[in-house]
């Protein structure tokens, strides 16, 4: 049987969008056991402003085709952890 992709929707309360990222950081990190759970599409939005997402983690691609690991708007070079 095939696969298809989701995305789950879990609202949280945070204080501003720096909290939201954390929270998601945090969700991914304590999920990241599951294969199926990819870490590197996590974004978040405002309730009333969905369509809107803003990144968790950087986006941008590595040598040897790996994602770097880090938050989202980092200061520096990519990382691994």
């Amino acid at each position: 049987m095939s696969r298809e992709r989701f995305v789950v929707h879990l609202p949280v309360l945070a204080a501003d969008l720096d909290g939201a990222r954390g929270f998601a950081r945090a969700i991914c990190r304590a999920l990241g056991f599951l294969a199926d759970v990819e870490r590197a599409g996590t974004t978040v939005s405002r309730e009333d402003e969905q369509s809107v997402r803003h990144w968790v983690w950087c986006d941008r691609v590595r040598d040897g085709g790996r994602r770097c690991a880090r938050a989202a708007d980092h200061d520096g070079d990519c990382g691994g952890r």
